[in-house]
């Protein structure tokens, strides 16, 4: 097992990296699934609510939500310091995204204000503390370059 000194990674670095592109990725096919009309039968009647009465700025926010969190846990694993970034947009998306939902005027239970709510805003806030944790142990790549492309860059310990 490695402590993070000299650059060494923790095995729960991967473990947590990998459920959470798993989280994200779910969240891409949720929103592909979104937005094929014929599965909203599927739905609880106040998912679909949000879903039909979803205006483009609540889409934009969802798909930020979900796509930069999925490429942001992708540069995460690939020790990219940019994954922060990604992160920070993913977690502006899901406020936009929860927004809407609230505005609907919708009675949510319990585990629907849990679900639907705080689920992917605590995850979202977590992804990022942990991406600040990661690169303070030096598992990944502090940012130090200039303009757009430096983003990927890595730098060796």
């Amino acid at each position: 097992m490695s402590d993070g000194k000299d650059g060494d990674i923790h095995w729960s670095f991967w473990a947590i990296g990998t459920f959470a592109l798993i989280w994200n990725f779910l969240g891409v096919a949720n929103y592909f699934v979104q937005m094929d009309p014929g599965m909203l039968d599927a739905y609880r009647e106040s998912e679909r609510a949000i879903i039909e009465g979803r205006p483009a700025w609540a889409t934009a926010g969802f798909a930020a939500s979900v796509f930069g969190g999925s490429f942001g846990c992708i540069l995460l694993l690939l020790r990219k310091s940019a994954a922060l970034y990604l992160f920070a947009i993913s977690l502006i998306g899901t406020i936009v995204a929860m927004i809407h939902a609230l505005g609907v005027g919708i009675d949510f239970g319990f585990a629907e204000i849990l679900g639907i709510i705080l689920m992917p805003l605590v995850v979202s806030g977590l992804l990022i503390c942990y991406s600040k944790h990661t690169e303070n142990k030096s598992w990944i790549a502090r940012f130090e370059g200039q303009g757009p492309a430096s983003l990927i860059y890595i730098r060796r310990r």
